[in-house]
């Protein structure tokens, strides 16, 4: 193959090789950061920054459950999901125009509900719901994890603020939660994939890991053709480093007290709702 670069589909290549576009190299995640109570109103908020990708988190409290869990003594996570017009290259409508969220939507924001509750003891929450939302203000690819590591801190912050009002008699956090994308772009097995990696990618791949690295979920999607075990394993490699430093950073603004009178890789929650 020709040394001289050349584009395809919004890819550059060189001497046989992927050069990404912001010229990361494979196992690098793009510069993240994360600013924690964005939202002042919110009882815990944060924005991610995650290269170009951008999201806004906000944990609201409310009193009171679901009707599956009333009665029970336990509360509930549950998250909302959205993308402003503008967070993508062309305005994409807002999703109420249509009447209802789309399937990724919803996709999403029971992914992101989910992961918070592997980490939650909900009897410790008491008969209380709290509202995860992710806002995408910018989309560059690896939205639905950067929201999950972003709403961490948000519930986190949250938690602090009903300890501290003695809502709470200690936190029902068990663990830190974070999440990354990894895929095979080109042949090459890439950690945190950019809008056009990901829509350029032969296996794309989501990891939800909390800090003692159990896994909550991991999406894993080929396509064109199948990956194998041993590639799987490659990328599972690749996430659980980059979900470590992710969770060092929200260790570092959140220093949370962690509760340790249940086991750390969570009970089972019930069903989806």
């Amino acid at each position: 193959m020709s040394s001289t670069p050349r584009t395809l589909s919004g890819l550059l290549y060189k001497g046989g090789k992927l050069v990404r576009p912001d010229q990361r190299a494979a196992s690098e995640l793009r510069p993240v950061e994360i600013v924690p109570d964005f939202i002042s109103s919110a009882e815990g908020s944060a924005l991610i920054r995650l290269g170009e990708t951008q999201v806004i988190c906000t944990a609201s409290v409310e009193d009171g459950v679901p009707p599956f869990q009333k009665g029970t003594g336990k509360g509930w996570i549950t998250s909302e999901y959205a993308m402003i017009p503008r967070a993508t290259q062309d305005r994409t409508p807002r999703e109420v125009t249509r009447g209802r969220p789309g399937g990724r939507t919803m996709e999403i924001q029971r992914l992101i509900g989910r992961s918070l509750r592997a980490i939650i003891d909900l009897e410790g929450l008491g008969e209380r719901t709290i509202w995860i939302d992710c806002d995408v203000i910018r989309a560059d690819g690896g939205t639905r994890t950067a929201a999950i590591t972003g709403s961490m801190v948000a519930l986190g912050l949250a938690l602090q603020k009903l300890r501290e009002l003695r809502a709470l008699q200690r936190l029902p956090l068990r663990d830190y939660l974070a999440a990354v994308s990894v895929g095979i772009v080109g042949g090459e097995t890439l950690l945190d994939l950019s809008y056009a990696e990901d829509s350029n990618a032969e296996v794309d791949m989501n990891v939800v890991m909390t800090g003692v690295g159990a896994l909550v979920e991991v999406q894993a999607t080929a396509e064109g053709r199948p990956f194998d075990v041993e590639q799987f394993g490659n990328l599972l490699d690749l996430a659980r480093p980059a979900i470590q430093k992710l969770i060092n950073l929200q260790k570092s603004i959140l220093k949370l007290e962690l509760y340790a009178g249940a086991n750390r890789a969570g009970p089972g929650t019930p069903p989806e709702r």
